[in-house]
């Protein structure tokens, strides 16, 4: 064993959940809180369309405000880049959920059909603000061996927060007595309560790096930090293909909530099998990421990006057999045990490769790929139904390969201490 994989294998020992946490600073202690708390009030999505339905809205008119709130959180998530590196990550966030939390809460007393496009539009761009500067502070503030397993608990707490949103909404839909009243203002409530997190506990500009981590990523640009935002970015080639890479992956990702439901009416299996698949993927992400991450941490990106999407191949070309329970079931837990496997690292990736001072910049670019994969997917993957049914899904596992490939080309082959 060489010298690195030794080090990296002595690191995977010492970084547990536990650990990490424990050792981590302060700021980057709220960042993980906050973002289970932001996520936790997230879901005016979910309840946008039922909310606009039942002021008298016709179907269309709940569809387009869904795109638009979905068009500006892209959006945001682009602007954010670069708001963070002007702003740091602090300002960015409470300039972020305080405005958020303002429109959040003046949509249930709009009187007309655009004010509410205009806001919806708004809160789905300041909304997403926040969360380029919040990564990269997270990846300023963690040394080179802690990379994976910080971004494993940040996206627990994404996934936490996702899986209990719904249900919290659902309850206050209720105790308002069926009315969107609490809801909403319990949005934008949580919101106010992360942007106070944000300005009591992040620094006023983004902490210098705590390890060399950043300095492999400026291999990868000649220009001097801070200096060409996205354009500089854009350069950078190698990164450029990773990006690509994870554009197909949100695309074939986002498969399993779109034209997978569709298949399975179109099949007449049992919708209880579909739910159940979901819930699986749910169950798997959140039970077990944490504690394979203490594993997958010590090897090299490449390898552990690279099985994620060749099991999400796996997974999806599984769909295209004569769908029934075991084949939705089977097919679902094979690309959920590989996005446990290098979901964590997919999302750490980018902080990596990022120079200092374009950090968010890279992370910012990554998370607007991802964003728009899976806005573009279900439109793509619906299409691609259509024309041809069931044989759609060795097509999806075509573009998970491709995908693959891409990451090869595109990630070095060191392991996260190397790194």
């Amino acid at each position: 064993m060489s010298d690195v994989a030794q080090e990296a294998a002595q690191n995977a020992e010492t970084v547990t959940v536990g650990a990490t946490f424990r050792q981590a600073p302060l700021a980057a202690k709220a960042l993980l809180v906050g973002v289970f708390v932001n996520r936790l009030g997230g879901f005016l999505n979910i309840f946008l369309v039922l909310f606009l339905a039942s002021r008298g809205y016709s179907t269309s008119q709940a569809a387009l405000a869904l795109g638009v709130y979905g068009g500006g959180a892209i959006a945001g998530v682009f602007f954010g880049g670069a708001l963070a590196t002007r702003l740091g990550a602090r300002n960015a966030s409470v300039i972020s959920m305080a405005s958020a939390s303002v429109l959040m809460a003046a949509i249930i007393h709009l009187p007309s059909y655009g004010l509410i496009l205009v806001a919806v539009a708004l809160v789905g761009l300041v909304g997403q603000l926040y969360r380029p500067a919040s990564a990269a502070l997270l990846s300023d503030l963690t040394p080179a061996h802690r990379q994976v397993m910080i971004f494993a608990m940040y996206r627990f707490g994404i996934n936490l927060g996702a899986t209990v949103a719904p249900l919290l909404g659902f309850a206050l839909y209720n105790l308002g007595g069926q009315s969107y009243t609490l809801v909403f203002w319990c949005e934008a409530l949580i919101a106010l309560v992360y942007a106070a997190i944000a300005w009591r506990a992040l620094p006023p500009r983004s902490a210098q790096p705590a390890s060399a981590t950043a300095e492999a990523g400026a291999e990868s640009g000649d220009e001097a930090p801070g200096r060409g935002g996205y354009a500089a970015m854009m350069r950078d080639r190698r990164y450029v293909v990773y990006l690509l890479a994870m554009l197909l992956y949100a695309m074939v990702y986002a498969q399993y909530l779109s034209t997978l439901p569709l298949d399975v009416k179109a099949r007449d299996v049992a919708v209880l099998w579909y739910t159940l698949a979901v819930s699986l993927n749910g169950f798997i992400v959140i039970c077990f990421e944490l504690l394979l991450t203490k594993v997958t941490q010590a090897w090299p990106h490449r390898l552990t990006i690279s099985l994620t999407l060749v099991l999400l191949s796996g997974g999806v070309a599984l769909y295209g057999l004569p769908l029934g329970p075991a084949v939705i079931l089977l097919g679902t837990l094979i690309w959920s045990i590989g996005e446990i496997i290098g979901g964590p690292a997919a999302m750490a990736y980018p902080g990596i490769a990022g120079p200092p001072g374009r950090k968010a910049h890279y992370i910012g670019g990554f998370q607007f790929i991802w964003s728009l994969g899976t806005a573009v997917g279900p439109v793509v993957g619906g299409w691609l139904f259509v024309q041809l049914g069931h044989q759609v899904w060795p097509v999806f596992a075509a573009g998970s390969l491709v995908a693959t490939i891409l990451v090869l080309a595109a990630v070095p082959g060191r392991t996260p201490a190397a790194e």
